[in-house]
């Protein structure tokens, strides 16, 4: 019976045992089933004396075999797996840190200088390097058993947590279980063109759903995946023929850098059947060049907490329902609605909902914002749009002012919360400026108290600094404008449209 990660893992691992399961190219490891079976439990047992059931288990680290271990050893555990966005900065992942409380984090060496710098920011958890002596990950498999651990998990476990940005400025941790994801991948592999030795490219970061859904279908289909430690849009299709690649998953930005990369032409690209593109809107021009070079472009639409995508765009309505972000996948429900929960008349505009074994359980500790965020079991995504007579759905808003940056989800009022903390500022509004290269960028509207005497320079400065210091580097303003006030509505909300 297959109800946990941990189950599929073995019978991927009985089913396909010398089939090559991944490439790891940041070490030119090649692994076969059988061979990522047994290191997941070697690293399971090797966990098990300060792991319990339930505890959570925070993964500091860049694409590699190791990460894919580590999850699948959480799983093994009945551990919950925190994936952590290292593109933060000290201050935001020591939040989540004290937050789900973590037992152990482990890291590995090109991100040592920021677990150090976490630790120093009050992140309270055992530090546990990959690589090094006895005391390391790899020191503390040299004696671990290859059998499974003696743990019972169920698909009612909790499995994963992974944090979205927070439209208050204080992030949410998403919580999945066993079962959730189990349906996610079960669902999506009935809806996407996914073939049994394939072989996929992961450039998509293993601390995002996306790169988690990725790894979770490999297992789940039985498809081998080359796992890069990072994207370059030249090394891609370098890799595409090197490998000889089928599959991959990216973003818009990234397809549109490779598109104009010269190595495009450089390298054959023959294998390469189809992208799966999600996390912003793929423009159709974009989709006509890949459709030229003999490559679909699958467009994919969702979200963390319904698990990643829940609707799909095949290539071949891309010009038929322009503008659309698909049709449901197999088995998950999706509805338009009224402001009371009511299906609306097709091509009326109303707020999208989504039900199914694929979204989350709750967001971990906030029984108040999971409860906000349900209706009659039904998960409100906070994005509106249309629905077609076809089931076909059109996003016409995006939720609560989120800006995508390069398919990184930024939510305004956390750099507003940072932007307002200098002594300087009275208020602030940020919002997306398009960007040809990251689709948007935020950009800040600051107003300066009327006591301020220091010039309008030197206080962007000092902005500039205060969050470089606290925020990611996808989620810092590209611009400051100084206004006298913020335009504003009768009730007092910032008219963002207006700006």
């Amino acid at each position: 019976m297959i109800d946990s990660l941990g189950n599929l893992l073995a019978e991927r691992a009985r089913v396909s045992a010398e089939m090559e399961a991944q490439v790891d190219l940041s070490s030119d490891l090649r692994l076969a089933w059988r061979d990522l079976d047994g290191k997941v439990n070697i690293v399971a047992n090797a966990l098990a004396g300060q792991v319990a059931k339930g505890d959570r288990l925070a993964i500091l680290a860049a694409n590699s075999h190791w990460y894919a271990v580590l999850l699948f050893a959480a799983a093994r555990l009945g551990a919950i797996a925190v994936p952590l966005n290292w593109r933060l900065t000290a201050p935001e992942l020591a939040y989540q840190i004290a937050d789900c409380a973590p037992v152990v984090t482990v890291y590995d060496a090109a991100n040592a200088e920021l677990a150090d710098a976490m630790a120093q920011a009050g992140a309270e958890t055992t530090w546990l390097p990959i690589d090094g002596g006895e005391d390391s990950m790899t020191g503390m498999c040299e004696t671990a058993s290859d059998e499974p651990p003696d743990r019972v998990v169920g698909s009612d476990d909790g499995f994963l947590i992974l944090y979205t940005s927070g439209t208050t400025g204080r992030p949410k941790g998403a919580l999945h279980t066993h079962g959730s994801s189990l349906a996610w991948s079960a669902s999506t592999l009935a809806s996407f063109e996914n073939r049994m030795g394939d072989r996929q490219l992961l450039v998509a970061p293993l601390f995002h759903i996306a790169g988690i859904c990725v790894l979770i279908n490999s297992v789940h289909r039985g498809f081998t995946l080359v796992i890069a430690p990072g994207f370059d849009p030249g090394e891609a299709w370098r890799l595409i023929e090197a490998e000889r690649i089928t599959s991959m998953f990216a973003v818009p930005a990234m397809i549109n850098m490779m598109r104009e990369h010269e190595n495009r032409d450089r390298f054959s690209h023959e294998t390469l059947r189809w992208i799966m593109c999600g996390a912003a809107p793929v423009p159709v021009t974009l989709i006509d060049a890949y459709a030229d070079l003999g490559i679909d472009i699958h467009q994919v639409y969702g979200s963390t907490e319904a698990h990643g995508g829940i609707a799909v765009l095949p290539p071949a309505y891309a010009h038929s329902k322009k503008g659309s972000t698909g049709i449901a996948c197999m088995g998950v429900g999706l509805r338009v609605v009224d402001a009371e929960g009511n299906d609306v008349p097709p091509g009326t505009r109303g707020e999208i909902i989504t039900r199914g074994p694929h979204v989350f359980s709750e967001y971990w500790g906030m029984p108040e914002a999971t409860a906000d965020s349900f209706r009659d079991g039904w998960f409100y995504l906070g994005d509106i749009g249309v629905m077609d007579e076809e089931g076909f759905v059109t996003i016409l808003d995006r939720s609560k002012d989120m800006i995508i940056s390069g398919g990184e989800n930024v939510y305004p009022a956390e750099i507003e919360n940072v932007v307002m903390g200098h002594p300087a500022v009275l208020e602030a509004a940020v919002i997306g400026r398009a960007d040809e290269r990251w689709g948007e960028t935020p950009v800040a509207l600051v107003v300066c108290r009327k006591n301020v005497d220091a010039d309008r320079e030197a206080i962007e400065r000092e902005l500039v600094a205060r969050c470089t210091e606290n925020l990611g580097r996808f989620k810092r303003p590209v611009k400051y404008h100084f206004m006298d006030e913020l335009p504003r509505n009768a009730s007092g909300k910032v008219l963002k449209h207006v700006l």
